[in-house]
């Protein structure tokens, strides 16, 4: 008989994969960033305080209830606040991914950027994947107005760049805000090697085509 694993199981598991991943190719260093996933019964699975990415307990994260209230699992993070506001934009959201990688931190800290969209369409995937990215500005960690912030410009966006501190990007699954997440770094960091060139980003209506087509 093949006993059935359930989904909580297995979303563990995947938390667990996606952490080690990231962690192991350097997108994410000591215990920075966090990674979670909505359940089907609305429940959330965190990674939880103080925790590297690279070494997760599948049974030690965080989870929280449908209504956002801890209920068991290790501590949760201090920016659980930043999953929870993502959420709270168009439904279909089920993940969301949370890292201080370098060339996006890069990016969110130069001083001249278009704060409604930081980064050119320089890419078809990052069109794709990202679309447009707002930069949120700086509040400490934890701070209410930088969850107000974030809660405003996930409304009508999936991936957020917080000034000074790193992106945050909502897939329909888990996989989606990790190769999301990940496609935006490589663009930050194709921006950042673009600095002082000029560059031929893709026109407005390459760009509309794009994004049409991954509706």
């Amino acid at each position: 008989m093949t006993a059935t694993i359930s989904e909580e199981t297995k979303v563990r598991d995947e938390i667990v994969d996606v952490g080690k991943s990231l962690f192991d190719r350097g997108l994410t260093a000591g215990s920075t960033g966090n990674i979670s996933v909505r359940l089907s019964d609305g429940r959330m699975l965190m990674t939880p305080t103080n925790a590297s990415l690279g070494g997760l307990d599948p049974a030690r994260l965080s989870c929280f209830s449908a209504h956002g209230v801890h209920e068991s699992g290790d501590n949760p993070t201090k920016e659980a606040f930043l999953h929870q506001c993502m959420y709270c934009g168009k439904h279909g959201r089920r993940a969301v991914v949370h890292l201080h990688s370098t060339y996006s931190v890069a990016v969110s800290i130069l001083r001249h950027v278009n704060e409604r969209d930081v980064m050119p369409p320089l890419t078809a995937y990052y069109v794709m994947r990202v679309g447009f990215l707002p930069l949120v500005p700086y509040f400490p960690p934890g701070a209410e107005a930088l969850a107000a912030a974030v809660g405003a410009a996930a409304a009508d966006h999936h991936a957020v760049l917080m000034a000074n501190h790193g992106p945050v990007v909502a897939g329909k699954t888990l996989k989606d805000a990790q190769y999301a997440t990940e496609e935006l770094e490589e663009t930050a960091k194709l921006f950042m090697l673009l600095q002082n060139h000029e560059i031929r980003p893709l026109t407005q209506e390459q760009r509309s085509t794009l994004i049409d087509q991954s509706k």
